[in-house]
């Protein structure tokens, strides 16, 4: 998978050259391109926001510095090369609160795409042109964390980053532990536990020492069933 990033803090994605992420980057897995907007500027101050038309508080991202960078990412609008793009090109993500909520069966998705590019805007967001406009080159896909404010998109993309990187094929070592997670069964996960059987006056379940693999097993289930019934009610069929 190719993985764009644009953003005015660039730096914040060091934290892709270490773990899992950093790992499946050096195999290969994983091409990473980090792409400062402010080197898409032309004036002296670097200058990537002004005031809203219509006033209001905060300032919007400027068209001209995000026109220019999806001209290096995606391609050039007037070349030739660019034929039915929007349908066969790379799946741009803007991180909004007013997009659709990310969430596992969204990452997987997300997961067998070849290219995702991601949109980090700031301030009071982009000018809406920009994502219509990039509508015209690329598939487009606005996406919330959850819905709360973030002070800029690099946070949700990294999240939705991780979550989906970790889904690509050979990045996790054992695939088997991808299944077992939560929300992957549509439940939340089982408690886990390991060596010493017995640590500070807690002990492990005994069903857990007993080798029996099908009392193991429901007892797994049981406890995702019980632990999505007090935290996420929402989850279980009504």
């Amino acid at each position: 998978m190719r993985i764009d990033i644009v953003s005015i803090f660039p730096e914040f994605f060091d934290v892709l050259d270490i773990s899992l992420l950093g790992k499946a980057r050096r195999a290969g897995l994983i091409e990473l391109g980090v792409h400062d907007l402010r080197d898409f500027t032309h004036d002296r101050h670097r200058t990537v926001d002004d005031t809203p038309y219509g006033g209001g508080a905060g300032m919007v991202m400027k068209p001209e510095p995000w026109g220019e960078a999806f001209d290096e990412i995606i391609g050039d609008p007037d070349g030739e090369a660019e034929q039915d793009t929007a349908a066969s090109g790379p799946l741009v993500i803007f991180p909004s609160p007013a997009g659709l909520q990310f969430n596992q069966a969204m990452a997987r998705e997300l997961a067998a795409e070849q290219h995702l590019v991601f949109a980090c805007g700031r301030y009071e967001g982009i000018d809406q042109r920009v994502v219509d406009h990039t509508a015209t080159r690329a598939r487009v896909r606005l996406v919330s964390l959850g819905d709360y404010v973030l002070n800029g998109g690099e946070v949700a993309a990294m999240a939705m980053i991780e979550a989906i990187g970790r889904l690509i094929p050979g990045v996790v070592g054992n695939p088997e532990s991808l299944v077992e997670e939560s929300h992957e069964s549509g439940l939340l996960e089982y408690p886990s536990y390991t060596k010493p059987a017995s640590w500070r006056g807690f002990d492990v379940p005994p069903v857990l020492l007993s080798g029996n693999h099908a009392a193991v097993a429901a007892w797994r289930h049981e406890q995702q069933l019980e632990r999505t019934r007090q935290v996420r009610p929402d989850l279980l069929p009504g």
